[in-house]
């Protein structure tokens, strides 16, 4: 409102002076700012309860995390223990591939 609009309303009533238009000024105010200030508070609230919410969660995670890397850590040593056995079967398979090989070389020159 422009400040001639004003004077001419508190012109027009009398009986309303300045500290009483202002007080209702306030009060409207007031309650504008209490129903935002308890939409406030509300979402306030809820952004706690979702940031505790996800703290828990993190932490689930993190626990759940070192859980899988120890469990990792061991199955590594399991899979290198299974490649060298691998690696050992493979090498006497060989050498038992090579001694039947020449023993059936062996009974071969026998048939001759």
């Amino acid at each position: 409102m422009s400040p001639s609009s004003l004077e001419s309303q508190i012109v027009e009533h009398p009986g309303t002076g300045q500290s009483e238009m202002h007080d209702q000024e306030q009060s409207g105010n007031l309650a504008l700012s209490s129903s935002d200030f308890s939409a406030l508070e509300e979402r306030i609230t809820r952004t706690v309860k979702l940031v505790k919410s996800e703290r828990e969660a993190r932490a689930t995670a993190e626990q759940r995390a070192e859980s899988l890397d120890a469990q990792l850590s061991e199955q590594l040593g399991a899979v290198k223990s299974l490649q060298e056995e691998v690696r050992a079967l493979n090498a006497e398979r060989e050498q038992v591939r090579k001694r039947v090989e020449r023993l059936l070389s062996q009974l071969d020159a026998l048939e001759v």
